[in-house]
């Protein structure tokens, strides 16, 4: 394989799938299943799977195929703790474990024989997690500060985007494109005292970067000059295998950890839990999806459909050019598009559904972007070749970083501008 089949292949067997198994992936969002509910389709890293909530609220993640004659689970009855295949009635812990063979005589049963692929499963946040490494015992969760907010204090959501993984990870910490694509029509005052930008992004739109490699990925800054004494930074973090932390507040004001999970090489779904204050900063939107809790940043979707690809789509979408409005692009905006994930959605779903890296021509604005690269291609390598440990696997403390921007004294560099603002936030923290 080359580096790029490397980096975008992420079914079993590849050198990334089998990197991204070996941590806890967010399926999907808590409030998605019911006890007894119906169950439902979710793709993860190319395999087919099946999500339900059992009577005593156990939740289950499994081949959606039965084993007995490969009839899909999905449309099994979620019965007294456990998921019975219509076609036989054969039933189904959590685990896999066959509990019941009804179509077979008591002395002829195997149910202690016979299960199915199951993963195993933890909630935490309003998030279902899911091992599928090959660990008896699974690594521990990662320590994101937002993961231990009370319930009523976060937003969890979720997201659907068409295209390879690696699109919307590379966009959410290439921060040069936010005074174009997001702020491209502003004028220099137009974000002034507003959480999301800053008017120093759009006064010089040309960002320069310093990037450093940290346990759990890497930290970028993007800096430029505020005054003569002074840097505006804005520092994101990228964390293995696919967790952003982007830039678009005040560092340290908002905690929140953006998952990026592949379903299959060319659809991502977006799982991202956040302060409940963070995406409310961000502008009002369209309407609430159903089934989202404390979500204030709000878009229009799509209804949910029971197939592999209907959960989470946005309404502007690649099927009506994102709505995009030629009058608005020529007057007000560059992009012409309402919304700051339609707007990523719509340039990185326009890349393809898996991006041809051999074509670029990055320049140094994009220097995150390459780490990103290689920082991905060096841990899936060194674990296919060496069985070396992914970063951050076991370091649950890897993931507790910040995110945001500052201004800073220019002598400063970027580690340190990110380290003494970190320890400016937790002595704020601890006087209150």
């Amino acid at each position: 394989m080359n580096d790029n089949e490397i980096l975008t292949r992420v079914g079993p067997g590849t050198p990334m799938g089998e990197l991204m198994r070996e941590y806890w992936i967010p399926a999907l969002m808590s409030s998605e299943l019911a006890p007894d509910g119906p169950p439902l389709r979710v793709k993860l890293l190319c395999e087919e799977l099946i999500a339900f909530r059992t009577t005593s609220g156990k939740v289950g993640i499994m081949d959606h195929h039965c084993p007995h004659r490969r009839t899909s689970l999905f449309f099994g009855r979620n019965e007294e703790d456990g998921i019975r295949c219509v076609f036989h009635g054969w039933k189904f812990d959590t685990a896999g474990n066959c509990l019941d063979q009804p179509n077979v005589p008591p002395h002829l049963g195997s149910t202690y024989k016979v299960r199915t692929k199951a993963y195993p499963t933890t909630e935490k946040a309003g998030v279902i997690w899911v091992y599928m490494g090959k660990r008896a015992t699974p690594p521990p969760l990662p320590a994101f500060p937002v993961l231990d907010l009370p319930q009523d204090r976060l937003s969890v959501w979720a997201e659907q985007r068409a295209c390879n993984y690696l699109q919307p990870i590379e966009g959410e910490l290439d921060t040069s494109h936010a005074g174009f694509l997001h702020m491209g029509g502003a004028t220099a005052n137009a974000h002034a005292g507003t959480t999301y930008g800053n008017k120093l992004d759009v006064e010089n739109r040309a960002v320069e970067y310093k990037v450093v490699d940290t346990d759990g990925g890497l930290l970028a800054g993007g800096y430029r000059p505020a005054d003569d004494e002074n840097t505006y930074w804005r520092l994101g973090n990228f964390l293995l295998p696919f967790w952003t932390q982007p830039p678009p507040c005040a560092f340290g004001t908002e905690a929140l950890a953006r998952a990026w999970v592949p379903m299959d090489d060319s659809h991502t779904m977006l799982i991202a839990v956040s302060t409940d204050t963070y995406l409310m900063a961000q502008g009002p939107r369209a309407s609430r999806p159903k089934g989202v809790p404390n979500m204030s940043f709000e878009y229009e979707f799509l209804p949910n459909t029971a197939d592999w690809y209907g959960r989470w789509r946005l309404a502007s979408n690649a099927g009506n050019d994102y709505r995009v409005d030629r009058e608005m692009q020529r007057t007000q905006s560059y992009s012409g598009v309402e919304g700051l994930d339609v707007q990523d959605s719509m340039v990185q779903e326009s890349m393809g559904a898996i991006p041809e890296h051999d074509k670029e021509h990055l320049v140094p604005s994009d220097l995150a972007v390459a780490r990103i690269r290689r920082r991905l291609l060096n841990a899936a390598k060194a674990l296919r070749e060496k069985g070396t440990i992914p970063p951050g696997v076991d370091q649950p403390n890897a993931y507790d970083t910040w995110c945001g921007y500052l201004i800073a004294p220019k002598e400063k560099d970027c580690l340190q501008v990110y380290t003494d603002a970190v320890a400016q936030r937790e002595r704020a923290a601890a006087a209150e």
